[in-house]
């Protein structure tokens, strides 16, 4: 499987978007620091992911997910998650 995920940081609130074939290894990464983009904004809570069968798949939503309507997608998404 590949994930598409969304981690919120617990430091300031923002989202990071992001893709992975090893969710729970990434997700350590994040929190460990170790991933330059978002080591100053540790530490980070998974909100949201979803699983793709092939890899150009959930690389598009990646991409999808990073735009302007991807993340109006989220927040209407993550409201009603609450």
């Amino acid at each position: 499987m590949y994930y598409t995920y969304v981690l919120k940081s617990e430091k300031d609130s923002k989202l990071y978007v992001g893709f992975s074939i090893d969710l729970k290894k990434r997700i350590k990464q994040h929190n460990k620091g170790l991933v330059s983009a978002t080591k100053k904004r540790i530490p980070f809570k998974l909100i949201y992911y979803e699983a793709c069968l092939d890899e150009s798949d959930a690389l598009k939503r990646e991409k999808e997910l990073k735009t302007g309507f991807g993340r109006a997608y989220l927040k209407r998404r993550i409201k009603n998650l609450k």
